[in-house]
C-alpha cells in the first residue's frame, strides 16, 4: 500500500492507496518565489511590453483609475499601486486625479477595514479606495451588447476615466481558461447581468470546461469589452501555490496576458500520460466553502474517463454557500439542460448561480461524485448530486467498488490551483 497525505483542515488527511492502482500523485510545480518582488515591479514598469513607460504617455489633467482585484485575491495590490502613484507623480498626476476601485464581481462589498487593508494605509490616506456596487444600477453604465448578445453594463468610473490601469493574477480558471487581463472588467467591474451571461457563456464547452484553454468564447467578451472601456495598461502576476509572486508583467493588455499565460502554465501545469477510472481531488487552499471549493472538479473532470469517478475532499465549513445555497440546491442536482432551459425562460433569477450549477452539473454527467466534507451536510450533499462519503476510506472503497478493483487513481494534492497537460498536447 502507498501511504498518502494531503493537506486538510489545517493538519493533513491520511489514506492509503495499493501500489498497483496508483497512477500518480500530483502537487503544483514549487516554483520559487521571486527575491526582489519591489524591483521585479519597478522592472517591469521601466520596460513595459508593447508600449511606451507610463509616465511618458499620462498626462497630468488625466483622471487615472486602478481597478483592483478583491480581498478573496492574493495580489499584493498595496506593492502595485505604491509604485504606480510614483509614475504618475512623475507625469505630473496629483493623488487627487487617482482612484482605486475594487473590482468585486458580484462578491460581497469589501469592509473600509479589509479595503485598507488591501492597499496599506499609505495609499489609502493618499487616494479614493472604493467598491464596485454592483447592486447600484445608478453606478453602472450601458455599454450595448457584445458580439455574442451579452448585455454590457460596466461601473461608470471607469468609463469616465481618461486612463484605466488593470491589476490582478494569472492562474488557470474554469470560466475563461485563466484569469488575468480583461477578467478585472468581466466580472470586475460588471453588473449582474453582464456577469450571468458571461458565466453561462462558459458552459458551451461541448462537455468540459475551459480550464487553461487561453483563448475561448468567454476570453473573447472580457478581451471585448476591455477594449470597449478603453483598458489598454494592465499590470499582473503569476503567483506560485503559496500565494507568493513569481512573475511580474506589465504594459500593453494582449501582450501581458500572453507572457503571463506562460508562466502560469508551467506553475500550474503538470503533465500526465494515463486517463485515470478514479481523481481524488482536494480543494485546498479553496476550503471556506463548496462556492469556492468546486474549483476542485475541473481538473478531475478533464482528466478522469467518462464514467469515471471523482472523489472531492473539502472541508468547507460554511457548507456549499451562505449566500447562494438555500436557492442554488433547489436545483443543483438538475441535468444541464434543464438548468440552462429554466435560466432562459426566466424560471431561476440567479444567473451566476444557474451558469455554476450547469457546470457542476456537466461534471457530473461526465463522472459520479463522491464527496467527503465534514462542513457539508449529507441532505446538501445529496441536493448537489453528489454520494456522501463519512470518511475517505468509505469514499475510496466505494469508488473501486464501482469502477473495480484494477481501477487506477490520480491524486490531486491542490486541485484548485492544478492545470493537467495530457502529454501529447
Amino acid at each position: 500500500m502507498t501511504q498518502l497525505s494531503i493537506p486538510f483542515e489545517g493538519s493533513t488527511l491520511d489514506f492509503e492507496i495499493p501500489k498497483p492502482n496508483l497512477s500518480g500523485v500530483f502537487s503544483p510545480c514549487p516554483i520559487p518565489p521571486l527575491a526582489d518582488l519591489d524591483g521585479a515591479i519597478r522592472e517591469a514598469l521601466d520596460r513595459p511590453l508593447g508600449q511606451q513607460p507610463l509616465e511618458t504617455w499620462v498626462r497630468p489633467s488625466d483622471r487615472v483609475l486602478i481597478i483592483s482585484d478583491d480581498n478573496t485575491r492574493f495580489t499584493p495590490a498595496s506593492r502595485m499601486i505604491l509604485q504606480l502613484l510614483e509614475r504618475l507623480a512623475l507625469a505630473g498626476v496629483p493623488d487627487e486625479r487617482v482612484s482605486c476601485i475594487m473590482a468585486l464581481g458580484t462578491h460581497r462589498y469589501m469592509t473600509e477595514e479589509e479595503m485598507r487593508s488591501k492597499v496599506g494605509d499609505d495609499i489609502y490616506r493618499r487616494i479614493r479606495v472604493f467598491n464596485h456596487e454592483w447592486h447600484d444600477h445608478d453606478q453602472l453604465v450601458d455599454l450595448g451588447r457584445s458580439s455574442s448578445g451579452t448585455p454590457f453594463h460596466v461601473n461608470r468610473a471607469a468609463v469616465e476615466a481618461d486612463v484605466v490601469l488593470g491589476l490582478g493574477a494569472v492562474v488557470p480558471h474554469h470560466i475563461p481558461g485563466y484569469s488575468g487581463s480583461g477578467k478585472i472588467i468581466q466580472p470586475g467591474i460588471s453588473g449582474a447581468a453582464t456577469t450571468a451571461a458571461t458565466h453561462m457563456l462558459s458552459c458551451s464547452g461541448g462537455g468540459d470546461s475551459f480550464l487553461g484553454i487561453a483563448y475561448n468564447p468567454v476570453r473573447t467578451e472580457m478581451e471585448e469589452i476591455s477594449d470597449r472601456v478603453g483598458m489598454k495598461t494592465i499590470m499582473n502576476v503569476v503567483l506560485n501555490v503559496h500565494g507568493d509572486v513569481t512573475g511580474v508583467f506589465f504594459g500593453r493588455r494582449q501582450e501581458v496576458f500572453s507572457h503571463a499565460v506562460e508562466m502560469a502554465r508551467e506553475v500550474y501545469g503538470f503533465r500526465y500520460h494515463e486517463t485515470p477510472d478514479i481523481v481524488v481531488a482536494n480543494s485546498f487552499p479553496c476550503d471556506l466553502d463548496f462556492w469556492q471549493s468546486h474549483k476542485a472538479q475541473y481538473p478531475a473532470q478533464r482528466m478522469v474517463k467518462q464514467g469515471g469517478t471523482i472523489i472531492i475532499c473539502t472541508p468547507s465549513p460554511e457548507g456549499v454557500s451562505p449566500v447562494h445555497g438555500p436557492d442554488l440546491l433547489k436545483y443543483t442536482a438538475w441535468p444541464s439542460t434543464k438548468i440552462k432551459e429554466a435560466y432562459r425562460g426566466g424560471e431561476l433569477k440567479n444567473g451566476v448561480a444557474a451558469a455554476l450549477a450547469t457546470a457542476w452539473a456537466m461534471v457530473r454527467e461526465k463522472a459520479d461524485v463522491i464527496t467527503y466534507s465534514p462542513g457539508i451536510p449529507e441532505a446538501d450533499k445529496a441536493r448537489l448530486g453528489h454520494t456522501h462519503a463519512p470518511s475517505i476510506h468509505w469514499a475510496l472503497e466505494e469508488a473501486f467498488r464501482r469502477q473495480g478493483s484494477g481501477a487506477r487513481v490520480v491524486v490531486l494534492t491542490h486541485a484548485p490551483d492544478m492545470l493537467p497537460i495530457k502529454v501529447d498536447e
